[in-house]
């Protein structure tokens, strides 16, 4: 599989975008042991690529708080279910959070709370698949790729921009 890559500048520092000709495979922290080898690609580096491009106009739009969803097309490369957990984040509404539990009951796996914590740990696709949204069952924050900082700073930014 052929992949690229670009550098996006965010609020919260330098993110890398991976894709392929079709969809968005990885939205990377700077930190993120192995990220970029973890797809099986060795991504080169572009400067202009219709997926990416699209995708860095729908991140700045969410950072601007104008874009409470994303609209790209995704390919996360993982197991059925871990894919299953990415795929379910998608359906916790903007500035909202839900739990571990709550994760596991929605893709009818109530008993694997441990193992979709473990699958979120995985997720390639950060904010886009927004695995910050997810919170512990006493509604503390829990790890998160870009950190505890990072994940505090998403979910703040959704609330100042929820409306209604």
């Amino acid at each position: 599989m052929r992949a690229v890559q670009t550098a996006y500048h965010s609020p919260l520092g330098e993110l890398t975008l991976v894709a392929t000709d079709q969809a968005l495979i990885a939205v990377l922290w700077p930190d993120e042991p192995d990220g970029r080898v973890r797809f099986g690609v060795t991504p080169s580096a572009v400067d202009a690529h219709p997926v990416l491009d699209t995708a860095a106009v729908q991140l700045d739009e969410y950072f601007a708080g104008a874009r409470t969803a994303f609209d790209l097309p995704l390919d996360p490369t993982g197991t059925e279910f871990q894919v299953q957990v990415w795929w379910s984040l998608a359906s916790i509404p903007y500035g909202q959070t839900s739990t571990y539990g709550q994760q596991a009951k929605l893709i009818s796996r109530p008993k694997a709370v441990r193992a979709v914590g473990a699958a979120n740990g995985r997720n390639p696709l950060s904010i886009v698949l927004p695995c910050h949204r997810i919170v512990g069952a006493d509604g503390k924050l829990t790890g998160f790729a870009g950190g505890l900082d990072a994940k505090r700073w998403l979910l703040d930014h959704e609330q100042s921009h929820v409306t209604g």
